[in-house]
C-alpha cells in the first residue's frame, strides 16, 4: 500500500507505527441527470459548463490548500462527482499538473477518475489515460436493464460491459460498482449477477447495499409506500452472499463494501480510512489537513456557480474550516478504521484522542463475536459484526 515510515509523517500527525499518506480529492459536481437514489452533491445543467473557468478555479484552491500543507507527497489523486467523466480530459491533465506543482506527486501515485459506462464517455478513456489517469472507476451498478432504468441510469447492461471491456483494454487498474438489495431483487439473481460481474476479471468491486438517503426522490417514494427494499433477513442474506461469492473467486472484502485482490485494494481510500491527510478539492469537497494549528476538518461550498464566485473572490471554496478536538479525532478514528478489515492500531487512537478505549466494553463486544484483537493491538470488526458495524463504533465511542 506503500505506506511510509514515520520519517514520512506530515506535521501534526501521530508518531504511531505507519503514516496513512496524503491524498488529493477532486469534485466535479455535474451530472446528465440525477439518479433517485443519489444524495451525493451533483447537479444538471443544460448549458455547456465552462470548463476553462472551472481549471482556474481548482488552480486556485489546490494553491490555497498547499499553503496550508505545504511539503507534501501525493500518493494519489481522485476524481469523483457527480461524474467526472463528463470532463474533457484536457480539464483532467490541468488539475493533475496543478497538484503536481503545488506539491510532490508521487513516482507511482494513484490517479483514478470516475465514469458512467454509457458509450460516449467510454470513447474517452483514452483521452483520460494520456491524462495521467491510471485506475478507472465504472459505476455500472447493476446487470439488470429493468433495475438500471429504475435507478435512473441511462446506460444498459450491453453499453456496460461493453466500458468494463474498453477499460480493461486500456487501463491495467480499473474497478466497478454494483448496488445490490435493490427493490424486488431475490437471493438467487443477486447470486447471479455478481457471479456474471466477477467473471469480468476486475481487480477491484466495489458492492453497496442500497439504502434510503435524506432528500432524494427514492426517500419521497419510500414514505409514500411506493418503494419496498428487502426486509432485514433477506438483506443479512444478501449482504453475507456477497461476502462468500467474492471472496471465493479471490477479492474478499478489505472494507465493508470494497473488495480486491490482495494489492489491489483502493490506495486512495485507504488514506481516508487509516486516517490520513487529504486536501478537498471542488464544489462540496471535504478535507482532513493536519496544520500548525491542529488536524482540521474542512468542507467547501455546495453549489458549483457560488464555489466559483467565492473561489475567484477569495482564492478558496472553504465554509467550514474547524480544528478538532481530540475526542473528534479519535471519533472520526475509529468510525473510519473499523470499516477496514484491518481494524485499528489501539495505540493510535489512545495517541489521537488522549484516552483509552474501554476495556470492558471491548471485551463486551469480543465475547459476543463481534470485534477481536491480536498480538499486535489491533482491534477489528469481525465478519459476524460487520452488519452492526455502526453501533459497536457507538459503543466504543462512547
Amino acid at each position: 500500500m506503500n505506506a511510509i515510515t514515520n520519517r514520512g509523517l506530515s506535521p501534526g500527525a501521530p508518531a504511531i507505527g505507519r503514516d496513512p499518506g496524503f491524498a488529493v480529492y477532486v469534485h466535479w459536481p455535474f451530472c446528465l441527470a440525477k439518479c433517485p437514489y443519489c444524495d451525493f452533491n451533483s447537479h444538471v445543467r443544460n448549458a455547456p459548463v465552462d470548463e476553462a473557468r472551472f481549471i482556474n478555479a481548482f488552480r486556485a484552491e489546490i494553491r490555497h490548500r498547499a499553503a496550508l500543507a505545504p511539503g507534501r507527497t501525493a500518493q494519489s489523486i481522485f476524481f469523483g462527482g457527480g461524474t467526472p467523466s463528463l470532463m474533457r480530459p484536457q480539464t483532467v491533465q490541468a488539475v493533475i499538473d496543478a497538484i503536481a506543482e503545488a506539491w510532490t506527486l508521487a513516482p507511482d501515485a494513484e490517479i483514478t477518475l470516475e465514469a458512467n459506462p454509457t458509450s460516449v464517455e467510454a470513447g474517452r478513456f483514452r483521452g483520460y489515460r494520456a491524462a495521467g489517469v491510471n485506475r478507472l472507476s465504472i459505476g455500472v451498478q447493476a446487470l439488470n436493464d429493468a433495475d438500471l432504468k429504475a435507478l435512473g441510469r441511462r446506460h444498459t447492461v450491453s453499453e456496460a460491459l461493453a466500458a468494463v471491456d474498453v477499460a480493461a483494454a486500456i487501463f491495467q487498474r480499473y474497478s466497478f460498482d454494483l448496488i445490490y438489495a435493490r427493490p424486488g431483487q431475490s437471493l438467487q439473481a443477486w447470486r447471479a449477477e455478481l457471479t456474471e460481474a466477477l467473471r469480468r476479471g476486475s481487480e477491484h468491486l466495489s458492492l453497496y447495499q442500497l439504502t434510503i438517503e435524506p432528500d432524494t426522490i427514492f426517500e419521497q417514494l419510500f414514505k409514500n409506500g411506493k418503494l419496498r427494499l428487502p426486509d432485514a433477513d433477506l438483506a443479512r442474506a444478501l449482504f453475507d452472499a456477497t461476502q462468500e461469492i467474492a471472496a471465493a473467486h479471490g477479492l474478499p472484502a478489505y472494507e465493508v463494501s470494497n473488495h480486491a485482490r490482495p494489492g489491489a485494494e483502493s490506495r486512495h481510500n485507504l488514506i481516508y480510512w487509516r486516517y490520513g491527510e487529504y486536501a478537498g478539492i471542488g464544489p462540496g469537497a471535504h478535507g482532513r489537513l493536519n496544520t500548525e494549528s491542529g488536524r482540521r476538518a474542512q468542507a467547501t461550498e455546495k453549489h458549483p456557480e457560488m464555489w466559483l464566485t467565492q473561489v475567484e473572490a477569495e482564492g478558496h471554496g472553504l465554509v467550514e474550516n474547524d480544528l478538532l478536538s481530540a475526542e473528534e479525532q479519535g471519533d472520526e478514528f475509529l468510525l473510519m478504521g473499523l470499516r477496514l478489515r484491518e481494524g485499528i492500531d489501539v495505540k493510535r487512537f489512545e495517541a489521537l484522542s488522549g484516552r483509552p478505549l474501554d476495556r470492558r466494553q471491548i471485551d463486551t463486544l469480543r465475547l459476543e463475536g463481534f470485534v477481536e484483537e491480536d498480538e499486535s493491538g489491533r482491534l477489528r470488526v469481525t465478519p459476524m459484526g460487520a452488519p452492526l458495524l455502526d453501533t459497536i463504533v457507538a459503543d466504543l465511542a462512547a
